[in-house]
């Protein structure tokens, strides 16, 4: 056990904090003060997005104040530091505050670009990077019409459904010729844009922005070296990132040409008391923009301090994402830029899925791989890339449908080293460690590793290994719904039957443990609606609900949705199907009549809900819940009065 020492953190974003986390569960006796420029502790800037689709900022929460203060963390926020002094060993804040270090950690993360282009100071030209930011621009969109998103990249598209949420005409501008240049191959970014494009979003590549000035029809204008021009009335900045360096710069520390605080393996700057992780650090001549690396440069320094042998040695960036709703997945060397790559390609307009994998000249090794439309196989393709796995003898089966069974890569067939979750480093080796120390459920196994409390990208491995290691040491498969209750589906129904339970606390308090899930909470939804009928947006059961059943409409393919009022045995008077009829041409919706005898209205935007039931609720009906899986509508004839 080394002696006391005072561990200083610039940065409480995602990397800073799991570096605290780590320290503190290292027990090293350090004192650590944590300085975060940010008025609140670390938060999922993964899931920043979530937040326009009906999550509370709170929700994103990785830490509290009460956290830090149980941990013995000297924490301050909203002040951001803004000098070091390397000789004294201290580091002084905005507001003057001078704390001393014995070692000092910069995770000061990175800031969002913005081009310099004249005009992009107005009010109305925001950032998309923080949760002040998405304030900013929910207050920007009330009475707006138009939207920008500058940036074709990962933030710029979630970002463009964030204004697309939010009811605005959305665009996005690209200064490359296509969408996700870095992960995505030519065939995969014109899927992407295809499949982006068919959601409502317009799509704008190698677009070159000239200057931004007041609009005629909207509050601006955007001008292109082309001679086009865009009106909008307001624009979101998310056209990449740079490292938040300025410190290193400015008190000596070595940055790279185009940015980044230099670090060498031990993540140790060119001060060997300062270390540097995160999206902040120049590695190799690489920043690592991805929350993974980071994690992994943070859990280097703790194992430096406490004086083991680790070394980072950078990090795979392969990624898996839903982008408005579009499955996308890359792996490697996406683009076959290897000497020798062989290609294998697989792209269906039809299904709108593109699938292309790169193998080395032998065909023995996967390199990289691209996905847009169905990551089905993205989880089999990591693990022969990250694992160097032989490929099969006709690899282009792995992705081919009509090219037979595909050989599958079952998780007995991983080494031990294979990585189950990316985002903390868990390997299968780990989980099997965890089954043999006692864990018996993917919730022990998730409480002892953190697999899958990252992104979740690796939830089905993770059971899918879980369920196999157990049954290879002669162990039932734990059949729970899932971890919050050791219970089936059905062993569920009939609990809350037998004992009328009536709300999904009351199911906890009783027979589960936890706050639930996104399995668990719509699986007791629709037991409590099947008994006993009560409104599901009642408040008691309304934070259960799908997105379905929370907006009563159907999403569609596109984003949009379908509106099915009820239309009992079919039988109708002409003042609703009038009503119907001033609905649908209100709105501008598709009208089709059903099988089941009623009339459905495609097309609604998320933002027209509210007002498209208002008026159908005051005509007279109610939702026809037309997404259950259950009995949905009783067909009848006219009877004896008419036939």
């Amino acid at each position: 056990m080394v002696s006391q020492r005072s561990i200083v953190v610039v940065g409480n974003g995602m990397v800073g904090h799991h570096f605290v986390a780590t320290l503190v569960k290292a027990e090293l006796g350090d004192a650590i003060t944590v300085i975060g420029e940010e008025p609140r502790p670390a938060y999922d800037r993964v899931h920043l997005s979530d937040v326009f689709a009906g999550r509370e900022p709170a929700d994103l929460a990785l830490t509290t104040r009460e956290t830090y203060d149980e941990w013995g963390v000297e924490a301050h926020f909203g002040d951001p530091v803004v000098a070091i002094e390397r000789d004294a060993h201290a580091v002084v804040t905005a507001a003057g505050r001078r704390f001393t270090y014995d070692k000092l950690v910069l995770a000061t993360g990175s800031y969002p670009f913005v081009p310099p282009v004249p005009g992009a100071e107005h009010e109305r030209c925001l950032t998309y990077r923080t949760i002040d930011d998405l304030g900013e621009i929910r207050a920007k969109a009330q009475g707006s019409n138009v939207g920008v998103v500058v940036g074709g990249g990962l933030l710029g598209l979630e970002c463009a459904n964030a204004l697309r949420n939010l009811g605005l005409e959305t665009h996005v501008v690209e200064f490359a010729s296509g969408l996700m240049g870095v992960q995505l191959d030519d065939g995969g970014s014109k899927m992407l844009r295809r499949k982006v494009e068919a959601l409502g979003v317009r799509v704008h590549t190698s677009r070159n922005t000239q200057d931004i000035t007041a609009g005629d029809d909207c509050a601006l204008k955007m001008s292109f070296a082309d001679g086009e021009f865009l009106e909008t009335d307001m624009i979101v900045f998310s056209a990449g990132i740079r490292p938040r360096d300025n410190l290193a710069r400015e008190f000596g520390l070595e940055v790279g040409e185009r940015g980044g605080i230099v670090v060498d393996y031990k993540c140790k700057t060119t001060d060997s008391d300062i270390y540097c992780i995160g999206e902040s650090a120049l590695f190799g001549g690489r920043i690592y923009g991805l929350v993974a690396p980071g994690y992994r440069m943070a859990e280097v320094v703790v194992q430096q301090l406490a004086l083991e042998e680790a070394q980072f040695t950078g990090a795979d960036m392969s990624t898996k994402l839903k982008l408005l709703g579009v499955d996308v997945g890359s792996i490697g060397d996406a683009h076959g830029r290897a000497e020798g790559a062989v290609s294998f390609v697989f792209s269906d307009e039809r299904e709108e899925v593109y699938k292309r994998i790169v193998t080395s000249a032998d065909g023995k090794r996967l390199l990289g791989a691209v996905l847009v439309g169905d990551c089905e196989s993205y989880d089999t393709l990591l693990q022969y890339h990250l694992n160097a796995i032989e490929l099969p003898p006709e690899p282009e089966r792995l992705i081919v449908p009509a090219a037979g069974e595909v050989p599958l890569l079952g998780v007995g067939a991983l080494p031990a080293t294979a990585t189950i979750c990316s985002c903390h480093n868990v390997t299968k080796g780990a989980v099997v460690g965890a089954i043999d120390s006692g864990c018996c459920t993917v919730g022990d196994v998730k409480g002892e590793t953190k697999a899958s409390t990252g992104c979740g990208g690796c939830a089905a491995m993770l059971k899918n290994l879980v369920d196999d290691e157990l049954a290879a040491r002669g162990m039932e498969v734990d059949t729970s719904i899932c971890e919050h209750f050791p219970h089936t589906r059905q062993e569920l129904y009939h609990m809350a039957r037998v004992g009328e339970i009536k709300s999904f606390q009351a199911m906890l308090d009783n027979h589960g443990t936890g706050r639930g899930c996104d399995i668990c909470k719509p699986a007791v939804a629709s037991i409590l609606a099947s008994l006993w009928n009560e409104h599901v947006l009642a408040p008691a059961h309304v934070g259960l609900q799908d997105t379905n059943d929370t907006f009563m409409a159907n999403m569609q393919k596109d984003g949009t949705y379908s509106v099915v009022p009820r239309v009992a045995g079919g039988e109708i008077t002409p003042e609703k199907l009038i009503a119907l009829g001033a609905v649908a041409k209100k709105y501008g919706l598709y009208t089709k009549i059903t099988g089941g005898q009623r009339v459905d209205l495609f097309g609604a935007r998320l933002n027209q809900l509210p007002h498209i039931w208002r008026e159908l609720v005051d005509a007279g009906f109610e939702t026809g819940h037309a997404y259950g899986k259950a009995l949905r509508t009783v067909k009848s004839c006219v009877g004896s009065t008419w036939c």
